[in-house]
């Protein structure tokens, strides 16, 4: 059987393993955290071989695939499949590349589709690689776009995807950019949550609905990439 983990320990160690075919919300407000929360996991992903899909809406392929081989050095680079959704809306030209392909713009939802396909068919049917995570950083730039029910269908699409190449998925979300309802509505896709939030120049998380009961909150530091607990917070 398939399983996967956060590659956090205090949290692995309560919540056992993520059964496959799971979707996550990554969710918190801004400036919290989320990116390099989730960014650990797919390394973690990574140096136990396996594929990480990564649809930017931030920040061009480069700089992302940056990030990942300038952290650690022994990650496959070969594993790592970004969609680029920001560089063609800034009018640069570039080409695709073995690691990077590229959407118009995050309101290209079916040339994103289509990119996000490609990488799967590359790693989970070609490659046979049978552990892969798409991470979509994030879902709040695409809701900018396109309406709640546009994306909904988008993104169910692709909650379903990982359920049947028996993946992960995480979807990266700013709690404050969006209305309760909408939360809500988003919260339908998804098997539980990863909660971010920051307090007083600290940060916390802790995991929701993957465990028969939240985790507690827990101070983690960003270093190097990866995060270190510090604490569980007090109540």
């Amino acid at each position: 059987m398939t399983s996967y983990s956060l590659g956090i320990e205090e949290l692995d160690n309560i919540i056992g393993e993520i059964r496959e075919g799971s979707n996550l919300m990554v969710i918190g407000p801004p400036m919290s955290g989320k990116e390099d929360v989730a960014y650990h996991i797919l390394k973690n992903g990574l140096k136990r071989q396996e594929s990480s899909v990564i649809v930017s809406t931030r920040e061009p392929g480069e700089h992302v695939l940056e990030w990942f081989t300038s952290s650690d050095i022994t990650i496959p680079v070969s594993n790592i499949g970004i969609v680029d959704c920001v560089t063609k809306t800034l009018g640069m030209a570039a080409d695709d590349t073995d690691n990077i392909k590229r959407a118009s713009s995050p309101v290209d939802l079916t040339g994103i589709g289509v990119r996000i396909s490609q990488f799967f068919e590359q790693f989970w049917m070609k490659r046979q690689i049978s552990h892969n995570i798409l991470c979509i950083n994030s879902v709040s730039t695409i809701l900018m776009y396109s309406n709640i029910q546009t994306v909904f269908r988008f993104m169910h699409v692709f909650t379903g995807r990982i359920k049947a190449i028996k993946g992960l998925g995480l979807f990266v979300v700013e709690d404050q950019m969006h209305d309760s309802r909408t939360i809500a509505t988003l919260k339908q896709l998804y098997d539980g949550m990863i909660e971010v939030q920051e307090e007083n120049g600290s940060h916390y998380l802790r995991a929701v609905g993957i465990s028969s009961k939240p985790t507690p909150w827990f101070e983690y530091l960003v270093e190097d990439g990866s995060i270190s607990i510090q604490s569980i917070k007090d109540d």
